[in-house]
């Protein structure tokens, strides 16, 4: 009963959408890896940088921001309600994905050693693999939603949109 009535005041979910739910929700996934482009991008325009500070970064980055969603489903959307275990661990399960998006960008750091990349490399690498992930991400989302191929194409080609927007704001930060 008490996670029934958590749905209609949860502020990203419309009462009716339980069901979609239920099939996955990637949403997460593909903010956590335009997150993970964000980070590497900002790291990238410091210079040069121990690769572990870079792998510490993303995934601490992916940590905070899961806690902040976990918090804000939790506490901004049920002020007025009473929260149980049962619906704690299951809203910190459904945003572990924003932790997850940023695991494949750092082990693309962490294993860009067998590439001989110097810095610039590694961050290029990163940025490619998290811009992969969203991608991929929201592409899949759609395809598990059901919708038709085209639609398909467009939710990849908005995020790979949005990716090469990072992409800009990383040449336009360093030159």
């Amino acid at each position: 009963m008490e996670e029934a009535s958590y749905d209609a005041y949860d502020a990203y979910e419309a009462p009716g959408d339980a069901p979609e739910k239920a099939r996955g929700d990637y949403t997460g996934a593909v903010y956590g890896s335009l997150l993970a482009a964000s980070v590497v991008v900002g790291a990238g325009t410091l210079g040069s940088f121990p690769r572990l500070q870079l792998i510490l970064l993303l995934l601490g980055t992916g940590v905070v921001f899961w806690a902040a969603h976990v918090f804000a489903r939790h506490f901004g959307a049920r002020l007025a309600g009473q929260l149980s275990w049962t619906v704690i661990r299951r809203v910190s399960r459904e945003e572990r994905p924003i932790i997850e998006a940023a695991v494949p960008p750092a082990l693309a750091v962490a294993i860009s050693p067998l590439f001989d990349l110097g810095p610039q490399g590694i961050v290029w690498l990163a940025l490619l693999v998290a811009l992969a992930g969203q991608v991929g991400w929201a592409t899949v989302a759609a395809q598990r939603a059901g919708a038709s191929r085209r639609l398909m194409v467009v939710a990849g080609v908005v995020n790979l949109l949005l990716g090469l927007l990072i992409v800009l704001l990383k040449v336009g930060i360093q030159h």
